[in-house]
């Protein structure tokens, strides 16, 4: 395994984090500034305001995004075990 070897598939590793992780990081990150303006218009500052819609949109969009995800690491997966059974990787 050379040098190259090893930056491609840091490379495909990383895409395929940013695949998985982006989107629920994205939705957590929308819901989060909706709340937080919300209670900034209605000076309401609850602790559980913020964290209870949040838990929950972030449940529901893994469980709508699990197929997507796990379609992205079975193949990436398949990749490098098929990179390790041509011998591209190892030794």
């Amino acid at each position: 395994m050379n040098a190259a070897d090893v930056m491609d598939v840091t490379r495909e590793a990383l895409m395929v984090t940013l695949k998985v992780g982006a989107p629920v990081m994205i939705i957590a990150l929308v819901v989060g500034l909706a709340i937080s303006l919300l209670q900034a218009l209605t000076q309401i500052q609850e602790a559980t305001l913020a964290f209870v819609p949040k838990i929950i949109i972030i449940f529901v969009s893994l469980m709508l995004l699990m197929p997507f995800m796990l379609s992205q690491l079975v193949g990436f997966t398949r990749e490098i075990a098929a990179r390790i059974a041509s011998g591209s990787i190892g030794s």
